[in-house]
């Protein structure tokens, strides 16, 4: 069990509800409050502002959470790259073809999903405003400390929130506090948001905790200085697609030309990048020596992890449904949970990591996959008719109705350790949601280093001597690929593969749409229906 700590009492959150309403009777509900009431001290404050923040990153319904649930950012991160799919299999996974259109490409702006990934992420960002407007609200029983400390943690997570939007939409409204009516709301540009959320993440570091929120204690699951370290590396990664507002009728900026001020010095995008890297090596994060004791079932103690969603099946009710998803039922049921039957790794990717060929396979691949006879405490799993069930990784198509392989498909998602005491089939699980880790900022300080003229061989080697794999030489090409095996099931292959310029490629069993090269898709569409209710959005295609 968790030790308990400030993210436990997150659940009060939920019922400290500080207004009152009036019915036609014009009672006071017994359920509630006054907010007076409600706060009384410091720590009440954060609770009922900062602290109910923390209900918004993990989550239990479709469209919600950065990570564990179905048809919110993961699945529009992964499933429509080269890394993953998920099969059509006869009458399961077509679900109205959702699936298939985001591995083809083929969403649009009417898709509901879209909607209400955009709604989640967008209602977020106004809670982060109402949180701030309580802590100002009620600064009289703060010290000056106590503010800036709760004021800089709302507004951290309020950037996190539109580091996604500007990842996933681009061109969003840009909600600074909570007072905006509707009529005041309309698309600001990428390039604004993007440099808002920088600079945001700049401005409230220094007033965060010099803490590793993946530790147990005090800032446990919480948005910590490393965090936004962290966050701010990645916007400068990616500052090149970030500032392009419009892909298909603008040439994004060179990284070259792109500057921020840090530390008082002007510096590039791939400098800035590489000095946010260098903060978190000199916080302390380190690789740790066996690449899956960041996914066992407690890993709260990892060296590596840098931003975790908490998990206990007795304390929270976040899910982690993609191992759930993936494994097939006859799985599921010989380590005593559910299965769905669902996703898998793609052809390319299977390749990538050398299956098929022993001489040149990844170490990774059996810490990602399960792939050929499955075994369970060394018993090979059988399917109802008494064969064993052996997944076939090489035999992966879109739709898989007519295939002998409908089942058995494709390599399954691995990766974390399975808690065989898992509730709700496994969802319900104790290993950490891992988000954010020390291995990706190495792989961006190489990066960095080679698109700056550097060399970035040493980072690159790191990950890979940790894997137990020979050198390779780090050119942007083979630290691509490297992302791939060392992040794989971890939700960075879309931005990744944008960045690169292969998102709108024909890989795999993809075959790119008509004029795809232009960039319209790397974007997702702003929603018709938020457009319809507000009159003053618009659609990206008009910056």
């Amino acid at each position: 069990m968790k030790t308990q700590t400030h993210i436990l009492n997150l659940a009060l959150a939920a019922f400290a509800l500080l207004t009152t309403t009036t019915s036609c009777l014009n009672d006071t509900p017994r359920d509630r409050i006054e907010e007076e009431q409600a706060i009384s001290s410091p720590s009440s404050l954060w609770i009922n502002s900062v602290g109910r923040l923390y209900n918004c990153i993990g989550s239990n319904e479709d469209g919600k959470g950065l990570q564990g649930t179905y048809r919110g950012i993961y699945d529009y991160s992964t499933f429509t790259t080269d890394e993953a799919i998920v099969p059509t299999r006869g009458a399961d996974w077509y679900d109205g073809a959702f699936w298939q259109r985001l591995y083809t490409h083929q969403w649009d702006d009417n898709d509901q999903e879209l909607y209400n990934l955009w709604c989640y992420l967008l209602q977020s960002v106004v809670q982060c405003n109402d949180a701030i407007a309580l802590i100002d609200k009620h600064k009289n029983i703060l010290t000056q400390q106590q503010w800036l400390a709760y004021n800089a943690e709302a507004r951290a997570i309020r950037a996190m929130f539109y580091y996604y939007l500007v990842d996933l939409f681009g061109n969003v409204p840009l909600l600074k506090s909570n007072k905006a009516s509707v009529s005041e709301v309309y698309n600001a540009s990428r390039t604004e948001v993007f440099r808002f959320a920088f600079h945001e993440l700049q401005n409230v570091a220094p007033h965060l905790a010099n803490a590793h929120s993946n530790l147990q204690g005090e800032y446990y699951g919480r948005i910590t200085q490393p965090v936004a370290y962290f966050l701010l590396a990645k916007l400068a990664l990616n500052a090149e697609v970030f500032t392009c507002n419009n892909p298909e009728r603008h040439t994004p900026q060179q990284g070259t030309n792109i500057h921020f001020t840090v530390d008082g010095q002007k510096l590039n995008a791939w400098q800035t990048t590489i000095n946010y890297c260098q903060k978190l090596q000199a916080a302390g994060y380190q690789l740790e020596q066996n690449y899956a004791d960041n996914f066992k079932l407690h890993n709260e103690n990892s060296s590596e992890n840098i931003f975790t969603i908490p998990m206990d099946k007795n304390l929270y009710p976040n899910e982690y449904q993609y191992l759930f998803r993936s494994r097939h039922y006859n799985h599921g049921k010989a380590l005593g949970l559910g299965a769905e039957n669902g996703a898998c790794a793609t052809i390319s990717t299977v390749r990538a990591f050398g299956y098929g060929n022993p001489s040149t396979l990844d170490s990774r691949f059996k810490l990602n996959f399960y792939a050929d006879t499955v075994k369970v405490d060394g018993q090979v799993v059988r399917l109802d008719n008494g064969k064993e069930l052996v997944y076939m990784p090489l035999n992966v198509e879109i739709d898989l109705t007519a295939s002998p392989y409908i089942k058995t498909a494709g390599a399954r998602m691995a990766k974390y350790e399975v808690d065989r005491k898992g509730f709700l089939d496994g969802k319900l699980q104790d290993n950490d949601i891992v988000l954010y880790r020390y291995a990706d900022v190495l792989l961006m300080m190489a990066e960095a280093k080679v698109r700056n003229g550097q060399s970035g061989q040493t980072e690159m080697d790191a990950v890979r001597t940790r894997a137990g794999m020979p050198t390779r030489t780090a050119t942007l090409n083979n630290i691509l690929q490297e992302r791939l095996l060392e992040l794989m099931w971890e939700g960075w292959r879309r931005q990744d593969l944008i960045r690169f310029g292969r998102f709108t490629q024909s890989y795999d069993l993809r075959q790119a749409l008509v004029n795809e090269n232009k960039g319209a898709t790397t974007l997702f569409p702003i929603p018709s229906k938020a457009i319809e209710s507000n009159g003053n959005l618009r659609p990206n295609s008009n910056f």
